[in-house]
Protein backbone atom coordinates (compact mmCIF):
# COMPACT_ATOMS: atom_id res chain seq x y z
CA UNK A 1 0.00 0.00 0.00
CA UNK A 2 1.29 3.46 -0.92
CA UNK A 3 -0.88 6.08 0.81
CA UNK A 4 -0.55 9.75 -0.17
CA UNK A 5 -0.50 12.40 2.53
CA UNK A 6 -3.13 15.13 2.67
CA UNK A 7 -2.61 18.75 3.70
CA UNK A 8 -2.65 19.71 7.36
CA UNK A 9 -0.66 19.59 10.59
CA UNK A 10 1.93 16.87 10.90
CA UNK A 11 1.11 16.12 14.55
CA UNK A 12 -2.07 15.83 16.59
CA UNK A 13 -2.58 17.78 19.82
CA UNK A 14 -1.15 14.87 21.83
CA UNK A 15 1.97 14.75 19.66
CA UNK A 16 1.20 11.70 17.56
CA UNK A 17 1.65 11.58 13.82
CA UNK A 18 -1.65 12.73 12.33
CA UNK A 19 -1.19 10.70 9.17
CA UNK A 20 1.44 8.33 7.79
CA UNK A 21 2.24 8.23 4.10
CA UNK A 22 4.17 9.89 1.29
CA UNK A 23 3.91 12.92 -0.94
CA UNK A 24 5.89 14.77 -3.59
CA UNK A 25 5.90 18.06 -1.64
CA UNK A 26 5.74 19.27 1.99
CA UNK A 27 1.99 19.05 2.43
CA UNK A 28 2.25 18.57 6.20
CA UNK A 29 3.19 21.43 8.53
CA UNK A 30 5.92 20.61 11.05
CA UNK A 31 6.16 22.56 14.30
CA UNK A 32 8.79 21.90 16.95
CA UNK A 33 6.40 23.33 19.56
CA UNK A 34 3.85 20.61 18.74
CA UNK A 35 6.22 17.77 19.72
CA UNK A 36 5.08 16.03 22.90
CA UNK A 37 8.07 13.73 23.42
CA UNK A 38 10.92 14.78 25.71
CA UNK A 39 12.71 17.85 24.37
CA UNK A 40 16.02 16.01 24.42
CA UNK A 41 14.62 13.48 21.93
CA UNK A 42 13.96 15.91 19.03
CA UNK A 43 16.27 15.52 16.04
CA UNK A 44 16.50 18.01 13.18
CA UNK A 45 18.99 18.24 10.31
CA UNK A 46 19.77 19.67 6.89
CA UNK A 47 22.19 17.58 4.83
CA UNK A 48 23.42 18.61 1.39
CA UNK A 49 25.43 16.46 -1.02
CA UNK A 50 26.85 18.15 -4.11
CA UNK A 51 28.97 16.31 -6.64
CA UNK A 52 30.08 15.68 -10.19
CA UNK A 53 32.07 12.76 -11.59
CA UNK A 54 35.38 14.02 -10.16
CA UNK A 55 34.71 15.41 -6.69
CA UNK A 56 32.00 16.37 -4.22
CA UNK A 57 31.22 17.84 -0.83
CA UNK A 58 28.76 16.93 1.89
CA UNK A 59 27.51 19.51 4.40
CA UNK A 60 25.54 18.77 7.56
CA UNK A 61 23.99 20.98 10.20
CA UNK A 62 22.18 18.86 12.79
CA UNK A 63 20.49 19.69 16.09
CA UNK A 64 19.89 16.46 18.00
CA UNK A 65 18.97 18.33 21.19
CA UNK A 66 21.55 16.74 23.48
CA UNK A 67 24.19 17.56 20.87
CA UNK A 68 24.60 19.37 17.60
CA UNK A 69 26.80 18.51 14.65
CA UNK A 70 28.57 20.56 12.00
CA UNK A 71 30.16 18.43 9.30
CA UNK A 72 32.06 18.88 6.04
CA UNK A 73 33.24 16.05 3.82
CA UNK A 74 35.43 16.52 0.76
CA UNK A 75 35.07 13.61 -1.67
CA UNK A 76 37.78 12.88 -4.25
CA UNK A 77 36.34 10.31 -6.64
CA UNK A 78 39.32 10.31 -8.99
CA UNK A 79 41.72 9.28 -6.21
CA UNK A 80 39.10 7.34 -4.19
CA UNK A 81 39.73 9.40 -1.08
CA UNK A 82 37.74 11.54 1.34
CA UNK A 83 38.25 13.71 4.37
CA UNK A 84 35.57 14.50 6.94
CA UNK A 85 35.58 16.76 9.99
CA UNK A 86 32.51 16.89 12.27
CA UNK A 87 32.72 19.19 15.31
CA UNK A 88 30.24 18.45 18.11
CA UNK A 89 28.20 21.18 19.78
CA UNK A 90 26.98 20.16 23.27
CA UNK A 91 23.38 20.55 24.44
CA UNK A 92 22.00 22.53 21.52
CA UNK A 93 18.33 21.78 22.42
CA UNK A 94 16.91 23.65 19.45
CA UNK A 95 19.27 26.61 19.74
CA UNK A 96 20.46 26.17 16.14
CA UNK A 97 17.00 27.38 15.07
CA UNK A 98 16.67 25.12 12.05
CA UNK A 99 13.68 26.15 9.91
CA UNK A 100 10.40 24.27 10.26
CA UNK A 101 10.13 24.00 6.48
CA UNK A 102 12.65 23.41 3.70
CA UNK A 103 10.75 25.88 1.54
CA UNK A 104 11.63 28.97 3.57
CA UNK A 105 14.03 30.17 6.22
CA UNK A 106 17.78 30.06 6.59
CA UNK A 107 20.42 28.27 8.63
CA UNK A 108 23.27 30.25 10.19
CA UNK A 109 25.57 28.42 12.60
CA UNK A 110 29.15 28.97 13.68
CA UNK A 111 31.65 27.94 16.29
CA UNK A 112 35.27 28.86 16.90
CA UNK A 113 36.60 27.38 13.64
CA UNK A 114 33.52 26.73 11.48
CA UNK A 115 30.83 28.75 9.73
CA UNK A 116 27.77 27.43 7.91
CA UNK A 117 25.05 29.34 6.09
CA UNK A 118 22.20 27.81 4.08
CA UNK A 119 19.97 30.53 2.59
CA UNK A 120 16.75 29.76 0.73
CA UNK A 121 15.46 32.35 -1.76
CA UNK A 122 12.61 32.06 -4.23
CA UNK A 123 14.85 30.52 -6.88
CA UNK A 124 18.08 29.40 -5.20
CA UNK A 125 19.69 27.66 -2.26
CA UNK A 126 22.92 29.47 -1.40
CA UNK A 127 25.33 27.35 0.63
CA UNK A 128 28.46 28.79 2.21
CA UNK A 129 30.66 26.86 4.61
CA UNK A 130 34.19 26.96 5.98
CA UNK A 131 36.45 25.23 8.49
CA UNK A 132 39.73 26.89 9.36
CA UNK A 133 41.50 23.68 10.46
CA UNK A 134 39.99 21.11 8.15
CA UNK A 135 42.94 19.01 6.97
CA UNK A 136 46.52 19.09 8.28
CA UNK A 137 45.88 22.55 9.70
CA UNK A 138 44.66 23.89 6.35
CA UNK A 139 41.19 25.37 5.78
CA UNK A 140 38.35 24.49 3.44
CA UNK A 141 36.00 27.18 2.14
CA UNK A 142 33.14 27.05 -0.33
CA UNK A 143 30.19 28.83 -1.85
CA UNK A 144 27.68 26.78 -3.84
CA UNK A 145 24.40 27.85 -5.43
CA UNK A 146 21.72 25.24 -6.16
CA UNK A 147 19.09 26.12 -8.78
CA UNK A 148 16.32 24.56 -10.87
CA UNK A 149 14.73 22.67 -8.01
CA UNK A 150 12.60 19.91 -9.54
CA UNK A 151 8.83 20.00 -9.32
CA UNK A 152 8.64 16.77 -7.30
CA UNK A 153 10.58 15.53 -4.29
CA UNK A 154 10.32 12.58 -1.93
CA UNK A 155 8.37 13.38 1.24
CA UNK A 156 7.41 10.78 3.84
CA UNK A 157 5.88 10.78 7.32
CA UNK A 158 6.92 7.64 9.19
CA UNK A 159 5.63 6.48 12.59
CA UNK A 160 7.35 4.14 15.04
CA UNK A 161 5.10 1.37 16.35
CA UNK A 162 6.92 1.10 19.68
CA UNK A 163 6.43 4.76 20.65
CA UNK A 164 3.35 6.80 19.75
CA UNK A 165 5.05 10.20 19.98
CA UNK A 166 8.00 9.14 17.81
CA UNK A 167 7.97 10.05 14.12
CA UNK A 168 10.17 11.03 11.21
CA UNK A 169 9.21 13.68 8.66
CA UNK A 170 11.63 13.69 5.75
CA UNK A 171 12.09 15.35 2.39
CA UNK A 172 14.71 14.39 -0.19
CA UNK A 173 15.15 16.85 -3.10
CA UNK A 174 17.15 15.15 -5.84
CA UNK A 175 18.86 16.63 -8.89
CA UNK A 176 19.24 20.38 -8.35
CA UNK A 177 21.85 22.01 -10.58
CA UNK A 178 24.98 23.17 -8.76
CA UNK A 179 27.34 26.03 -9.44
CA UNK A 180 30.15 27.12 -7.17
CA UNK A 181 33.69 26.89 -5.93
CA UNK A 182 35.51 24.94 -3.24
CA UNK A 183 38.95 26.00 -1.98
CA UNK A 184 40.86 23.10 -0.43
CA UNK A 185 44.59 22.37 -0.03
CA UNK A 186 45.56 25.34 -2.15
CA UNK A 187 43.39 24.29 -5.10
CA UNK A 188 40.12 25.60 -6.46
CA UNK A 189 37.44 23.09 -7.46
CA UNK A 190 34.59 24.31 -9.63
CA UNK A 191 31.03 22.99 -9.76
CA UNK A 192 29.52 23.69 -13.18
CA UNK A 193 25.74 23.31 -13.58
CA UNK A 194 25.91 21.26 -16.78
CA UNK A 195 27.68 18.44 -14.90
CA UNK A 196 27.19 19.07 -11.15
CA UNK A 197 24.12 18.29 -9.06
CA UNK A 198 22.97 18.70 -5.47
CA UNK A 199 20.52 16.95 -3.20
CA UNK A 200 18.96 17.91 0.12
CA UNK A 201 18.06 15.51 2.91
CA UNK A 202 15.79 17.53 5.22
CA UNK A 203 14.75 15.65 8.36
CA UNK A 204 12.71 16.49 11.46
CA UNK A 205 11.50 14.04 14.06
CA UNK A 206 11.64 12.09 17.29
CA UNK A 207 13.45 8.76 16.97
CA UNK A 208 13.48 5.66 19.11
CA UNK A 209 16.81 4.69 20.67
CA UNK A 210 18.24 1.95 18.41
CA UNK A 211 17.73 2.11 14.63
CA UNK A 212 19.37 0.98 11.42
CA UNK A 213 18.66 2.62 8.09
CA UNK A 214 19.56 1.90 4.50
CA UNK A 215 19.67 4.78 2.02
CA UNK A 216 20.77 5.20 -1.56
CA UNK A 217 20.57 8.09 -4.01
CA UNK A 218 21.72 9.01 -7.49
CA UNK A 219 21.54 12.15 -9.61
CA UNK A 220 22.85 12.87 -13.07
CA UNK A 221 21.99 13.51 -16.66
CA UNK A 222 20.65 10.98 -19.16
CA UNK A 223 20.49 12.67 -22.53
CA UNK A 224 18.71 16.00 -22.12
CA UNK A 225 16.94 15.04 -18.86
CA UNK A 226 18.05 14.84 -15.24
CA UNK A 227 17.51 11.38 -13.75
CA UNK A 228 17.78 10.34 -10.14
CA UNK A 229 16.38 8.17 -7.42
CA UNK A 230 15.88 7.96 -3.68
CA UNK A 231 15.82 4.51 -2.07
CA UNK A 232 15.52 3.67 1.60
CA UNK A 233 14.16 1.40 4.32
CA UNK A 234 15.02 -0.17 7.65
CA UNK A 235 13.43 1.92 10.44
CA UNK A 236 9.96 2.81 11.62
CA UNK A 237 6.63 1.46 10.35
CA UNK A 238 6.66 1.79 6.56
CA UNK A 239 3.58 -0.36 5.95
CA UNK A 240 1.68 2.72 4.71
CA UNK A 241 4.31 3.97 2.29
CA UNK A 242 7.95 3.63 1.33
CA UNK A 243 10.41 6.41 0.47
CA UNK A 244 11.39 4.84 -2.84
CA UNK A 245 11.07 7.08 -5.90
CA UNK A 246 12.55 7.56 -9.35
CA UNK A 247 12.88 11.09 -10.75
CA UNK A 248 12.97 11.91 -14.45
CA UNK A 249 12.65 15.39 -15.86
CA UNK A 250 11.53 16.71 -12.45
CA UNK A 251 8.65 14.24 -12.08
CA UNK A 252 8.45 11.55 -9.40
CA UNK A 253 7.66 7.90 -10.18
CA UNK A 254 6.72 5.89 -7.08
CA UNK A 255 8.23 2.52 -6.25
CA UNK A 256 7.05 0.15 -3.54
CA UNK A 257 9.70 -1.79 -1.58
CA UNK A 258 13.37 -2.21 -2.43
CA UNK A 259 16.18 -4.30 -1.00
CA UNK A 260 19.96 -3.83 -0.94
CA UNK A 261 21.96 -7.05 -1.30
CA UNK A 262 25.16 -6.13 0.56
CA UNK A 263 28.05 -8.62 0.29
CA UNK A 264 28.65 -10.46 3.56
CA UNK A 265 25.76 -8.89 5.47
CA UNK A 266 23.96 -12.19 6.06
CA UNK A 267 27.16 -13.68 7.45
CA UNK A 268 27.78 -10.68 9.69
CA UNK A 269 30.97 -9.63 7.94
CA UNK A 270 30.03 -6.91 5.45
CA UNK A 271 32.40 -6.25 2.57
CA UNK A 272 31.33 -2.72 1.71
CA UNK A 273 33.65 -2.34 -1.29
CA UNK A 274 32.50 -5.52 -3.04
CA UNK A 275 29.70 -5.20 -5.66
CA UNK A 276 26.13 -4.77 -4.35
CA UNK A 277 22.81 -5.52 -6.01
CA UNK A 278 19.61 -3.47 -5.70
CA UNK A 279 16.10 -4.50 -6.72
CA UNK A 280 12.48 -3.64 -6.00
CA UNK A 281 9.61 -6.09 -5.49
CA UNK A 282 7.74 -5.20 -8.68
CA UNK A 283 10.48 -5.68 -11.28
CA UNK A 284 10.87 -1.95 -11.97
CA UNK A 285 14.40 -1.48 -10.64
CA UNK A 286 17.39 -3.73 -11.21
CA UNK A 287 20.81 -2.28 -10.44
CA UNK A 288 24.38 -3.40 -10.00
CA UNK A 289 26.42 -1.13 -7.74
CA UNK A 290 30.21 -1.07 -8.00
CA UNK A 291 31.68 0.72 -4.94
CA UNK A 292 34.81 2.84 -5.08
CA UNK A 293 34.88 4.83 -1.81
CA UNK A 294 33.58 4.06 1.69
CA UNK A 295 33.03 7.20 3.75
CA UNK A 296 32.91 5.43 7.09
CA UNK A 297 32.68 6.87 10.58
CA UNK A 298 32.15 5.31 13.98
CA UNK A 299 31.80 7.03 17.31
CA UNK A 300 30.76 5.79 20.74
CA UNK A 301 30.15 7.83 23.89
CA UNK A 302 28.65 5.74 26.67
CA UNK A 303 25.10 4.81 25.64
CA UNK A 304 25.43 6.77 22.37
CA UNK A 305 26.80 5.08 19.26
CA UNK A 306 26.88 5.73 15.52
CA UNK A 307 28.30 3.37 12.89
CA UNK A 308 28.07 4.85 9.38
CA UNK A 309 29.10 3.60 5.96
CA UNK A 310 28.24 5.85 3.02
CA UNK A 311 29.61 4.05 -0.01
CA UNK A 312 30.06 5.91 -3.31
CA UNK A 313 30.24 4.08 -6.60
CA UNK A 314 28.79 3.47 -10.06
CA UNK A 315 25.35 2.14 -10.91
CA UNK A 316 24.39 0.08 -13.95
CA UNK A 317 21.00 -1.40 -14.71
CA UNK A 318 17.44 -0.46 -15.60
CA UNK A 319 14.68 1.65 -14.04
CA UNK A 320 11.06 1.63 -15.24
CA UNK A 321 8.91 4.77 -15.00
CA UNK A 322 5.19 4.78 -14.14
CA UNK A 323 4.21 4.66 -17.82
CA UNK A 324 6.46 1.69 -18.54
CA UNK A 325 9.32 3.66 -20.09
CA UNK A 326 12.61 1.87 -19.45
CA UNK A 327 15.53 4.08 -18.42
CA UNK A 328 19.01 2.61 -18.93
CA UNK A 329 21.35 3.46 -16.06
CA UNK A 330 24.91 3.32 -17.32
CA UNK A 331 27.94 4.00 -15.13
CA UNK A 332 26.17 6.72 -13.12
CA UNK A 333 27.69 7.97 -9.86
CA UNK A 334 25.73 7.77 -6.62
CA UNK A 335 25.90 6.21 -3.18
CA UNK A 336 24.48 3.52 -0.93
CA UNK A 337 24.71 3.52 2.83
CA UNK A 338 24.02 1.54 5.96
CA UNK A 339 23.88 3.43 9.26
CA UNK A 340 23.17 2.18 12.77
CA UNK A 341 22.53 4.70 15.52
CA UNK A 342 21.92 4.33 19.24
CA UNK A 343 20.80 7.83 20.05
Amino acid sequence: MQKKLTKGSLLTEDGQLAEAGYSTSLVKDYSRAAVRAGRMRIKEWDYYLIYNNRFGVALTVADNSYMGLLSISFLDFENKAEHTVSPILPLTRGKLNLPESSERGSVHVKNRHSRFSFVKTDTERILTASMEKFDAGLPIRMKIVLTEEPRDSMVIATPFAEKKTAFYYNQKIIGMKAKGIVEYKGRKYYFRPEESFGLLDWGRGVWTYDNTWYWGALQGRIGSEIFGFNLGYGFGDTSTASENMLFYGGKAHKLANVHFDIPGEKEGEIRYLDPWKVADDEGRLTLDFMPMLDRSARMSFGVLMSDQHQVFGRFNGTAVLDDGTRIPVQNMLGFMEKVRNKW
